[in-house]
């Protein structure tokens, strides 16, 4: 496991503390996709830039890459040796989001871009709900296909707190 794409059913899910924690264990350096989308005050990157910091990343021998972001997902999966999914419930997803937001009011955090305070709106939550499901149900059958496709990749859905905990636990081991 050098080369990790981790990715997950909603915001809230828990993407950047997986990431964070699972590079502590590994010793691999952790890249957050938030940091290259968004330029100071939440403007969008141009997409060029952004593929082209990904190119950059996915260029070392080891990595962690960590967000969804559908239009460069090919770009990470085909290199990536492993792929973790994180699936919790809709409403533990939209909890996590609020308290995010609470905790973070007034600063941004270490998984995104500087200059981009934690916010959030009703378009954000109104995103997270409608797309929640449609994704869920679209990641089961990209992940089949990749498995399908190269049956050497490591593919782990991990869909509960507890699974999440003894997945980290199993890597100090």
């Amino acid at each position: 496991m050098e080369r990790v794409m981790v990715i997950g059913v909603s915001a809230g899910v828990g993407k950047s503390t997986f990431a964070r924690r699972l590079g502590d264990h590994l010793n691999i350096e952790v890249y957050h996709l938030d940091t290259f989308y968004w330029r100071p005050g939440w403007v969008e990157a141009p997409l060029e830039d952004f593929i082209s910091a990904q190119k950059e990343v996915v260029s070392h021998d080891k990595w962690i890459m960590e967000g969804n972001y559908s239009h460069s997902f090919n770009l990470r999966s085909e290199l990536a040796d492993t792929i973790i999914y994180l699936e919790l419930p809709l409403r533990v997803c939209l909890y996590r989001v609020i308290k995010r937001w609470l905790s973070n009011l007034g600063k941004t955090r270490p998984d995104m871009a500087k200059g981009c305070n934690e916010k959030l709106d009703w378009e954000f939550i109104k995103f997270i709900i409608s797309t929640y499901f449609p994704r869920k149900k679209e990641m089961k059958i990209k992940l089949a296909e990749l498995q399908k496709s190269d049956p050497e990749k490591v593919i782990v859905m991990l869909k509960s707190k507890p699974d999440i905990e003894r997945y980290l636990l199993n890597m100090k081991g």
